[in-house]
């Protein structure tokens, strides 16, 4: 995956700079050079028939504009300043200032049915649309029907649901990655005082595990149908799980130190979100996963990013 500078029409100090470095021949030519394998100074001046201070000048200037590095490594005879490409791609998005300062958030609003992969090791396992079931309860062969789509809960005992959620394309550096959704833990009927390890993934990376303490309810979810009997899980719990530079949390919590920068976010079309229960969790409770129209939030998963302004 190439390394990629991305500047916008805020950045006028930046945009000066790659302006001013690839207004001259000699450092296109640099560029070329270095394109091919790192090189020393005094290599680069020898290439390109110039003084070695003016090769360095003008090496300092595409450093300035981010397009070169430089460190010193030993040499045969002391140092030498070996230079770098350090960005492969120059990326100028032509949005005017004030379109860019109004495009900080971006959200994505998927149904609990819309997993592109599953696995559930065993029932108890179902979906529920807002009327009926989805296929047979307790039939993990359900979980493949059309119908699935416009599932409004869904629960199993063990495994794990997975989902592509679309990215924008915005040329601006991510503040933060927040996945929202209700869930509790999975019991026969419903037991208030039943703990269940939920943990959540994002491309592949662990975030974090959060312990929801029960499945609930004794009274009718805000949004749970009237045909959906009073003995069964009505309502969860509705968590923030947010990955920022600094690390991962719940809510306000910090659950682990995964950070933005180990996600990968940036190198993908889509993003992958997973939740579930592990195998070696330490309360294997299960989950229920709630749609907008089940349960005490009218609310589906939900993606959002935040981008620095």
């Amino acid at each position: 995956m190439d390394k990629v500078l991305d500047v916008d029409l805020t950045d006028d100090v930046r945009l000066s700079q790659i302006a001013t470095a690839l207004s001259s021949p000699l450092r296109t030519s640099i560029l070329k050079l270095l394109s091919e394998r790192s090189m020393s100074v005094n290599e680069i001046a020898f290439r390109l028939n110039v003084s070695k201070s003016t090769a360095s000048v003008n090496l300092k200037i595409l450093e300035e504009a981010g397009f070169v590095m430089s460190e010193y490594q030993a040499g045969r005879h002391g140092s030498m300043k070996l230079c770098s490409i350090v960005n492969e791609t120059l990326r100028i998005n032509l949005l005017s200032a004030r379109s860019l300062s109004e495009v900080n958030v971006y959200t994505v609003d998927m149904p609990i049915g819309g997993y592109t992969d599953f696995y559930i090791s065993s029932p108890p396992c179902g979906l529920l649309t807002e009327d009926t079931f989805v296929g047979r309860d307790d039939n993990i062969g359900s979980f493949y029907c059309a119908e699935r789509f416009r599932a409004q809960l869904l629960w199993f005992r063990q495994g794990y649901v997975e989902y592509k959620f679309p990215k924008e394309i915005v040329y601006r550096k991510l503040e933060s990655i927040e996945f929202a959704f209700e869930a509790c833990a999975e019991a026969p009927g419903y037991r208030m005082e039943y703990p269940s390890d939920i943990t959540v993934w994002i491309n592949g990376k662990e975030i974090g595990t959060w312990v929801y303490p029960g499945d609930y309810g004794g009274r009718r979810g805000i949004c749970t149908p009237e045909w959906w009997t009073l003995d069964s899980t009505q309502f969860g719990d509705y968590k923030r799980w947010k990955v920022t530079g600094e690390g991962s949390f719940v809510e306000d919590v910090m659950v682990s130190g995964v950070r933005l920068s180990d996600l990968s976010v940036e190198k993908q079309d889509f993003i992958r979100f997973r939740l579930g229960i592990k195998e070696d969790a330490r309360h294997i409770g299960g989950i229920n996963l709630f749609g907008e129209k089940f349960g005490d939030y009218p609310r589906n998963l939900t993606m959002t990013i935040r981008y620095q302004k």
